[in-house]
């Protein structure tokens, strides 16, 4: 089976983008392909320091029938799908070179940051759409 590359990039940014407008706390963000996270709130939720460069921004997740879940970091501003974000995992990573995709989201990760934190949180997501597309 081929897969047309441009549908392919089409469904990816399509599930990446999908947003919940709804919604007071990060718990319901979960499950809608991405969750908005802050240099002002992290310390609250979770135990690494805040490891990006800009205060604000949504971790995303999709899924690539390749590489598996690929955790993304979109800068506040920066989320719409003429923005690639900054790749958080190695599935990421892998399906932007496939993908011949470049990130150009201005700013990233700080340098030395422990993303592992992060990736779980983005991976959170994944799961949490992957039920709810399940329950349809």
């Amino acid at each position: 089976m081929r897969i047309n590359m441009s549908r392919w990039l089409i469904a990816v940014a399509s599930i990446v983008m999908i947003g919940c407008s709804s919604g007071n706390t990060e718990n319901d963000l979960y499950g809608s392909g991405y969750i908005v996270v802050s240099e002002q709130t992290w310390s609250k939720d979770y135990t690494t320091p805040y490891p990006f460069t800009v205060p604000e921004g949504e971790i995303a997740c999709a899924s690539n029938p390749s590489f598996g879940r690929e955790v993304f970091f979109h800068p506040k501003g920066y989320t719409d799908e003429s923005y690639v974000g900054t790749p958080l995992n190695k599935a990421a990573v892998d399906g932007l070179k496939l993908s011949r995709l470049t990130p150009n989201a201005p700013h990233s990760v700080k340098e030395g940051a422990d993303l592992n934190e992060a990736v779980q949180i983005g991976l959170k997501v994944c799961d949490e759409q992957e039920d709810e597309l399940a329950n349809y």
